[in-house]
């Protein structure tokens, strides 16, 4: 699904579950249901394990820290 070292996902805090909803073309990016509320940098922190666990790699938040949109970049 995700193939970029550089990729783009809106945030949707207080989901049900932590999932991949959809690629929303208009925007080109992901939609992305966090567990976490976003505060105190929670929902940032789920948001990294999330996705390192489905990319089976390292991933850091390189920009939007404190925006719905981020940047997310893969590493390794």
């Amino acid at each position: 699904m995700i193939n970029s070292k550089k990729f783009k996902i809106i945030v949707k805090a207080n989901a049900k579950e932590n999932k991949i909803e959809c690629f929303d073309i208009n925007k080109n990016a992901y939609i992305v249901r966090i567990k976490a509320k976003p505060e105190d940098n929670k929902a940032n922190i789920e948001i990294i394990k999330f996705l390192s666990k489905y990319l089976k790699k390292k991933v850091r938040i390189a920009s939007g820290l404190k925006s719905k949109e981020k940047i997310i970049e893969a590493i390794g």
